[in-house]
């Protein structure tokens, strides 16, 4: 484990310096007008990729067709918690509690920070639809499916598709997870999952992979590093570790649900 304390009531600056060099960086590559060109280029080739087959294969249809749907990010949420709070994987089943909270004041200032930013990119004119949106001959799952959309929210076409919102949520637990991963086996596994669930919205064309590889990507380092590199995780976690004592406490006397890594008590 890279840090046994997991969070430290102190301030990382040449992490965190480096958490903000590397967004404005993609940013500037972004908005470079070259850059620009070879995200679009290589966007469009990878979307006719992954799209394309739609029409062809029913498998590949109706796969993507159950993960674009709503209900989906919910069973992805599951996944990732029960990783996230597994004693004894990445976590030490003593620490999982202090991990869980300490990940979720990490999420809390994400949501903070991509509204922040998504109000500046609609006030630069940044925003774009997505590709199912602007390009022609684009296969859309919901034409295929007009049930699915209009009873579980069918992704596959959005007007304001940057920054991936999706894409970085993904990748901030990746990134958190990978920060404590105990080895190469298990970091692949935990950046394998990430990207397989970013999958369904590229494939449905609801984001341009710019949406994510610019727009997640950026959100997500600077939501790690000034909440993983700066006392904040410290201190809420440390927070939420007293305010919920009580609750779990109660729980600890619950018989099946007392085995659980993140009911037993917090280091």
């Amino acid at each position: 484990m890279n840090n046994p304390g997991l969070f430290q009531a102190r301030w990382n600056l040449r992490r965190l310096v480096l958490c903000n060099v590397v967004p404005l960086a993609l940013l500037a590559f972004w908005l470079w007008p070259t850059g620009q060109m070879l995200c679009v280029i290589f966007d469009e080739w990878l979307f006719h990729r992954l799209n394309a087959p739609l029409t062809s294969n029913p498998i590949w249809l109706h796969i993507w067709a159950i993960a674009s749907l709503r209900p989906f990010d919910a069973v992805v949420g599951v996944i990732l918690l029960t990783l996230l709070i597994k004693g004894d994987w990445v976590f030490d089943a003593m620490d999982v509690r202090r991990a869980f909270f300490g990940f979720l004041a990490i999420l809390l200032l994400l949501l903070f920070i991509r509204m922040l930013f998504s109000k500046f990119a609609d006030y630069m004119d940044w925003q774009h639809s997505s590709p199912s949106m602007m390009i022609n001959g684009a296969v859309h799952m919901s034409d295929y499916f007009p049930e699915l959309e209009k009873t579980w929210q069918l992704k596959d076409r959005s007007s304001q598709s940057f920054p991936g919102d999706h894409a970085s949520v993904l990748l901030i637990w990746a990134m958190f997870m990978t920060v404590f991963s105990r080895g190469t086996g298990q970091t692949l596994t935990i950046w394998g999952l990430a990207l397989l669930f970013m999958m369904p919205r590229l494939v449905a064309g609801a984001h341009w992979g710019q949406d994510d590889y610019i727009g997640g990507v950026l959100l997500a380092v600077w939501g790690l590093g000034w909440g993983y590199y700066t006392p904040f995780a410290y201190h809420v976690s440390e927070f939420f570790l007293k305010v919920t004592a009580p609750v779990f406490g109660q729980l600890e006397k619950l018989p099946v649900v007392s085995r659980m890594s993140v009911v037993r008590t917090a280091s």
